[in-house]
């Protein structure tokens, strides 16, 4: 990467630097840009591209990246080593991404990072590749029943348009925009198949500019992203159903301020299409001519399919549908009437880690993502576990060498009417073996196009149509759908008809292996290790780490043999089920781990049920291929063998191969099937956000506004977060509709010193008979102190050469914080000015990462800027710059500064501060 200017930064403003001149100090505006670690922190100084800009409630750290960030569906987020500080907005340069202050504690600058989807995006990842054999999975079997096979009927395509909808929170309106493909001809009622895509751009000129504003400039054109799934919908449409894909730009230019990033708005904006369509089903004279030339929409069956975000956003549809959200936050207020019978979700995003658990979902994971890298979804699946009855089956899709953004055909290179790119990053000098262009694992974007619509067929005809033929392709059964060739396509699965099961998530015990924790930056306690290749789709961090309740059992062996044992806290009950399904994770690109796996009864009787082998998948560096396969042992018959079936103690598995890794992440007793769905009828946990002003004196107590609705009780976990800093402590909270039970509160203590903005957090995640709709929110405690005066003086501005240039930086008044201030260099304009030369080398190098040579003027150097920090509590620093002695005969040397501005330039008015070097000889 190249070298950004590095404008110095830490913490807070002040209203004036001057050379004695305490008149203009309380007339003028402060600096506000300023380092991020001083010297009286022992910080090494912010790192390139970083700076902070502002000053009180305006404060916000900055970073700009040296090339175009694309937009796309994984959040970009600034992070304190492991710690989140929160979600930056994107400036209209698609470089530049802005921070607020409020309340985030700063720590080291050498521990500012930029992520997204779990991936690096400040610094030069490791681009090896995989560091051994890739392994590609051996051909399944075929399934009976193909959903890919186009059917029947002819389809017919058109489009509407409608009056856009405002939703809460988003000041410019959405617009209302559909493609409708339907079976021509069809009779009858017909099920409904609803799509919506992700985040991408929004607007783009002929000249191939792109950009994310809405409404779209003058010039520029919505980017259609809607019409990126018609190939899906045609094939939908051919097999009888009536299929609409909608235009979610008008979220898409405005969802980085939503705390949410945008579920909440997606899910209105969804829900919002889906009632006029029971409207127009009721009066079918009202419809539009695309709606009126389809059959007949049957409202009670509907398929919701979502990429991205916008899966996310489908996700909390299904939610809203069934527990509907707090009349404040929803842009859809009217009367449900329609079901949603499944949901599919595509590469998506899952920030709230909220799947609807009486919703049966499929989530396709793009082994090559290089946009959701981390393949968040996969919680879509994982945290269903335990929440409500368990009938509904959540499946997870692996495919092979799939991209982001390849799904869309809007948003794939030569098929897109606006620009598109592949989305897996690339290292020209260094290809990876698994996911670049035309490798053996890497599909092109028709094979990945045609194993989406396949498969998004198949979760169709599975959950709408209730074919359980079709359910061995998406439940982990090991069966392939032939028109899905010559993609590699892996499943598993729990729910539908799993009955009990050994999870670590719950309360067990284990010998011979470790409970292992999937969120915790201990590497002792993490299951993958700092030096793991590559990532694990089942470890994705939350907001918030260590996080309670999510394990794996971690095996590793040097011998074979030695058995793992798991025994949950109570006996499973795994009688009349046919198998235990396992789903087992092994490292990537491994091949032949062996583990055989055996049960004890509650009197200790013990039998070994079979053998199974589990390979990796393809895997490197960039991939998130640490993925459980779903591998099954048969189940005793009750008559034929001694164990007691119906009280199992405890599983064990025990390594036949000479060495290895693996990591259970469940064991449950399967039986064939798709069961029928019933919905419980759950409490909805919704947290909101207040703010609040300081006050001068006295202490006050707020409380977190946490809204509890729907029915019954449940359970959920509480985190509150400390705003000093940023730890997490939680605990397991009962919440039921109408009782406070959930409270937090705040206490808030006033006083008359300038301090940082205040924000407590706080998050919820579901944990039993529960689900939750807005999951962080908080008191956000303001400051309402003005930031103190300052005013420069001289201490030593004219010294012999070898002597510090020194001056004396006082405040009006302590504060709690510290405060800083930044200058910018000026030319001399009379005499000469020191030179690169005439300064400490190690000064030169920390305030600007330059060296001496070559010798040019200071004011020349690029990104030097003088910087000062008075401690909180104190109310004076000293501002220094060290020179160095030399034999050269020299005039006397000035150096000029005057107080910066928000982008490093020299802030009009302000003083000018000199300071001269005279020759030592």
């Amino acid at each position: 990467m190249m070298r950004a200017r590095r404008i110095g930064v830490t913490a807070l403003a002040v209203l004036a630097m001057v050379a004695g001149s305490p008149g203009w100090a309380s007339a003028q505006q402060a600096s506000d840009v300023r380092p991020l670690a001083s010297p009286a922190d022992d910080g090494d100084g912010l790192p390139p591209d970083w700076r902070i800009t502002g000053e009180g409630s305006s404060r916000k750290l900055v970073w700009r990246s040296d090339e175009r960030v694309p937009m796309g569906d994984a959040r970009v987020e600034f992070y304190s080593g492991d710690r989140l500080l929160g979600i930056p907005a994107p400036a209209k340069d698609g470089r530049t991404f802005r921070l607020g202050l409020d309340g985030v504690r700063l720590d080291s600058a050498q521990d500012l990072e930029v992520r997204a989807g779990g991936r690096r995006l400040d610094a030069p990842g490791d681009t090896s590749g995989a560091r051994q054999a890739v392994t590609v999975p051996e051909r399944l079997p075929a399934n009976p029943v193909d959903p890919g096979k186009p059917g029947t009927y002819r389809t017919v395509t058109g489009e509407y348009g409608l009056a856009p909808v405002r939703l809460p929170g988003f000041p410019e309106p959405v617009e209302m925009q559909a493609v409708v493909v339907a079976p021509a001809g069809a009779t009858g009622s017909r099920p409904l198949a609803l799509f919506l895509h992700g985040r991408h751009f929004t607007c783009y000129k002929p000249d191939g500019d792109i950009d994310g504003e809405w409404p779209c400039p003058a010039g520029s054109k919505p980017v259609p992203s809607h019409k990126g799934y018609l190939r899906d919908q045609k094939l939908l449409a051919s097999q009888g159903y009536v299929t609409v894909s909608i235009s979610a730009n008008g979220i898409n230019g405005q969802d980085w301020a939503a705390e949410d990033g945008g579920a909440q708005a997606r899910s209105s904006l969804v829900r919002q299409h889906l009632a006029r369509w029971a409207e127009w089903a009721a009066r079918p004279g009202t419809a539009p001519a695309a709606v009126r030339n389809a059959p007949k929409a049957d409202l009670s069956r509907v398929l919701l399919v979502g990429h991205s975000r916008g899966g996310e956003g489908v996700n909390r549809a299904a939610m809203d549908s069934l527990y509907p959200p707090p009349a404040a936050q929803d842009g859809y207020r009217g009367p449900v009437r329609w079901r949603i019978r499944g949901t599919v979700l595509i590469g998506p995003t899952v920030f709230g880690q909220n799947p609807v658990p009486d919703v049966p979902s499929v989530t396709i994971l793009p082994g090559c993502d290089g946009d959701v890298s981390d393949l968040q979804g996969e919680v879509y699946v994982d945290g269903t576990r335990g929440v409500s009855r368990g009938a509904a089956l959540h499946g997870a899709v692996y495919v092979v060498g799939a991209n982001h953004n390849y799904f869309n055909s809007e948003w794939t290179p030569g098929q897109a009417e606006a620009p598109a790119f592949d989305d897996f990053w690339e290292d020209e000098e260094n290809p990876d073996r698994v996911c670049s262009a035309g490798t053996r694992t890497r599909l092109t974007a028709d094979q990945q196009h045609k194993a989406g619509a396949t498969y998004i067929a198949a979760a169709a005809r599975l959950f709408v149509a209730g074919d359980d033929k079709v359910r061995p392709l998406l439940d982990g059964s090991g069966r392939r759908a032939p028109s899905a060739d010559p993609a590699r396509v892996l499943t598993h699965a729990v729910g539908a008809r799993r009955g009990a099961g050994f999870l670590p998530d719950g309360p067990v015990t284990v010998t011979g292996g470790r409970l292992c924790s999937a969120v915790d930056p201990d590497p002792a306690a993490a299951c993958l290790g700092p030096d793991t290749v590559g990532a694990a789709p089942h470890f994705a961090q939350w907001e918030t780490a260590p996080e309670a309740g999510r394990r794996a059992v971690a095996l590793s062996w040097t011998s074979a043999g030695s058995a793992v044992r798991v025994r949950p806290a109570k006996p499973l009950d795994v009688g009349g089920a046919k198998n235990l399904a396992l789903r087992v994770i092994v490292p990537p690109n491994s091949t032949g781990t062996q583990l055989d796996v055996s049960l004890t009864d509650i009197s200790g009787r013990r039998q070994t049920l079979g053998r199974v082998k589990v390979d990796g998948l393809p895997g490197s560096d960039r991939t998130a291929s640490y993925w459980a396969r779903e591998v099954r042992v048969p189940l005793p018959d009750a008559g034929r063998t001694a164990l007691d079936l119906r009280r199992i103690k405890a599983l064990e598995l025990t390594p036949r191969t000479r060495s290895g890794q693996a990591w259970l992440m469940d064991a449950w007793a399967w039986r064939p099937g798709t069961p029928a769905v019933r919905e419980a009828a759950l409490p909805r946990v919704d947290v909101g956000r207040t703010t609040v002003e300081e006050g001068d004196s006295g202490v006050r107590t707020y409380r977190v506004p946490i809204q509890v609705s729907g029915h019954g009780s449940g359970k959920v976990r509480l985190y509150v977060v400390d705003p000093e800093t940023g730890t997490a402590k939680n605990r397991l909270v009962t919440v039921r509709p109408g009782a406070n039970v959930v409270d937090v509160p705040v206490r808030v203590e006033g006083n008359t010193r300038y301090g940082y903005d205040l924000q407590h957090d706080v998050l919820v995640k579901a944990v039993r008979g529960a689900v939750v709709g807005a999951h962080r929110g908080g008191v956000t405690v303001r400051n309402d102190d003005p930031v103190p005066t300052l005013e420069v003086t001289p201490v030593a501005d004219r010294v012999t050469e070898g002597r510090p240039l020194t001056w004396r930086v006082s405040l009006s008044e302590p504060a709690d914080v510290d405060v800083d201030g930044l200058f910018a260099l000026l030319p001399v304009t009379g005499g000469a000015e020191l030179s690169t030369k005439d300064v400490a080398p190690e000064w030169l190098e920390e305030n600007s990462g330059e060296q001496p040579d070559p010798e040019r003027p200071l004011s020349q150097v690029d990104g030097l800027y003088l910087w000062v920090s008075v401690p909180a509590g104190r109310t004076s620093a000293e501002l220094t710059v060290p020179t160095v002695a030399d034999t050269v005969a020299e005039p006397a040397e000035s150096v000029r500064f005057q107080l910066a501005g928000q982008e490093g330039e020299p802030l009009p008015g302000a003083p000018v501060v000199t300071g001269t070097v005279l020759d030592a000889s």
